[in-house]
């Protein structure tokens, strides 16, 4: 998809007429067989991504013609791979390794983000005070700090050394796993860990929120869009009705769930009944900030700026020292977004 193109898509997102003839053909089927499609999370089930449940418990896919498979995930990164593979369709992934794979995969990558999920990546790392972990990140210097092995928060820390111009390995890395995260700080074998700033809240359950710091990647700095709804290119160029569905379902979830959370958190607790009612009411009211971001309320959910989606670019590019970077086009195929009036956030 060439530059003219992604713009294009962004024109035909004003007319609601424009997208007719991919919803027919979608709702069609909904009257004889319905359209299977596997759909990674990028972890593990939680409010974060509540809104896909209530999809599935209203049964917005089905009247979308589709048969829609959720399973969890095992990282942003991952989700990328699920795609490109072939093991799913469609799913929840970091489009800042989006755009490494892109440029290691040049001209040919296997997958792109259709739908703009975190209008803004909801990275930090959150610290211990007694620890001398402070507001700013200049207090982790010698510090450890605990992640896992492969997650976005950890593969983006250049970027914010980057931009405070200090020497990327600040503190030392500690790797665990993202189940006993939490632990490693209480029992105090690390000074700091990364996380999703809406993931933390099992963290601030079970340790006063006024022992801890919270250090936001965006306060270093940095402008990012986070995980994206991503969607292999054969499922686009073969199955468009296909993804417009699933997007027109997806979206519908989204807005009902930022007026109203509650029937989307009784839906995410029936697949996962041990998680906490309480907590996750907390954990969604930190992701509705990055999920309706100043720009998605203005643009519509979904949407990206084409201007910030090339900064990232550069960013990732210059940082990792890639020898190639994708263009804005390359990344994303917005042309089956719902139609603005769709997308606009109502409270």
């Amino acid at each position: 998809m060439d530059r003219r193109r992604f713009l294009s898509s962004l024109a035909l997102l004003a007319s609601a007429p424009a997208l007719a003839s991919l919803a027919a053909p979608a709702r069609a089927q909904s009257s004889t067989a319905l359209t299977p499609l596997k759909f990674s999370l990028d972890f593990r089930v939680t409010s974060q991504t509540s809104p896909f449940f209530l999809a599935l418990s209203q049964g917005y896919y089905r009247e979308e013609g589709l048969e829609v498979t959720v399973d969890v995930g095992a990282g942003s990164v991952a989700s990328i791979t699920r795609v490109a593979t072939g093991a799913y369709d469609m799913s929840l992934g970091d489009v800042s390794s989006l755009i490494e794979f892109h440029a290691r995969n040049p001209g040919n990558a296997p997958v792109q983000a259709v739908y703009q999920y975190y209008n803004r990546a909801p990275f930090v790392i959150i610290g211990r005070k007694d620890r001398g972990i402070t507001d700013d990140f200049a207090s982790l210097g010698g510090k450890r700090v605990a992640a896992a092995a492969v997650e976005s928060t950890r593969r983006l820390w250049p970027m914010v050394a980057s931009s405070l111009n200090v020497q990327t390995e600040f503190f030392e890395w500690v790797t665990t796993d993202f189940a006993v995260r939490d632990n490693v700080i209480i029992r105090g074998d690390v000074d700091a860990a990364t996380y999703f700033h809406d993931s933390a809240v099992s963290l601030f359950a079970r340790m006063p929120a006024d022992r801890l710091s919270v250090l936001e990647y965006a306060n270093a700095g940095l402008d990012l869009y986070g995980n994206a709804i991503l969607a292999s290119r054969r499922l686009i160029d073969e199955r468009p009705e296909a993804v417009a569905a699933f997007l027109r379902a997806t979206n519908r979830a989204l807005r009902e769930t930022l007026a109203d959370p509650q029937p989307a958190l009784a839906a995410v607790m029936a697949r996962e009944p041990i998680l906490d009612r309480a907590i996750e009411q907390q954990r969604w009211a930190i992701t509705r900030r990055y999920v309706a971001a100043a720009d998605a309320r203005e643009d519509g959910l979904g949407m990206v700026r084409e201007a910030l989606v090339q900064r990232q670019i550069d960013s990732v590019g210059r940082v990792f020292e890639l020898d190639t970077t994708p263009s804005v086009a390359d990344l994303y195929d917005l042309s089956l977004l719902p139609a603005k009036d769709q997308r606009l956030v109502n409270a």
